[in-house]
């Protein structure tokens, strides 16, 4: 009776023999690196999208070609004096604004002063009348009672331009708008800091101070205590 032959182990480090699976698969055209792709183990590629790396291989690029360097001055020299040349422009045009507002200003000031002179020619005529009174013949109420007129014709003209006249008496005294010539004791504390007498009325023209008015002010002092009254 004959023995059957013992399996050959492979020699150490010798590639693995090819199994019936395998033999069968090559058979069918189908190498066994393949197999393992198309059983769905992922092959990594060497380049795509999410590597960081240009889909197209580097000899599909295109370079752009080099700017010549007289070209690229050339072209630098252009722009600059465009940019030269727009810059000229746009101060031109500011210098011919600020002239043109400069002129404006001076020309609506002018149309200003002219219609408010305007408005009190009437009242000047008036005083001019007055002042040519024959004296014989002109009693010293009448005068007083002429110049009176004029004077309120004149202030309401005036403040229809919007003129406002400063008369503080009796208000306490406010240093923006009034100015204190000097103090007058106060007969009493309730008095104290507000204004005793105006020696000139003061004027506001459109909520801006033109002169302040000029004032006394009262003073109040403490009496001694001898001179207390009880």
């Amino acid at each position: 009776m004959r023995k059957k032959p013992h399996a050959e182990h492979p020699a150490a480090g010798a590639p693995p023999a090819p199994q019936e699976g395998d033999a069968e698969a090559a058979e069918g055209g189908v190498v066994p690196g393949e197999a393992a792709a198309s059983a769905g183990v992922a092959q990594a590629a060497p380049w795509g999208p999410g590597t960081g790396q240009d889909a197209r291989p580097a000899a599909g690029r295109t370079a752009l070609p080099a700017e010549p360097a007289g070209e690229a001055l050339l072209r630098l020299e252009r722009e600059a004096a465009e940019l030269k040349e727009r810059l000229l422009r746009t101060a031109a045009d500011f210098d011919n604004f600020r002239k043109r507002a400069a002129r404006e200003k001076t020309e609506t000031w002018g149309r200003a002063q002219g219609d408010v002179i305007q408005k009190v020619l009437d009242a000047i005529d008036d005083l001019g009348r007055v002042a040519h009174l024959d004296p014989s013949q002109t009693s010293a109420e009448s005068l007083h009672e002429g110049v009176g007129l004029v004077e309120r014709k004149l202030l309401k003209l005036l403040e229809g331009v919007g003129l406002e006249r400063l008369d503080p008496s009796g208000q306490p005294f406010d240093p923006n708008a009034h100015e204190a010539v000097m103090t007058t004791p106060a007969p009493d504390a309730d008095r104290d800091g507000c204004v005793a007498t105006v020696f000139q009325a003061g004027y506001k023209l459109g909520g801006v101070l033109l002169r302040p008015a000029r004032v006394a002010v009262f003073a109040y002092t403490e009496p001694a205590p001898g001179e207390m009254v009880h």
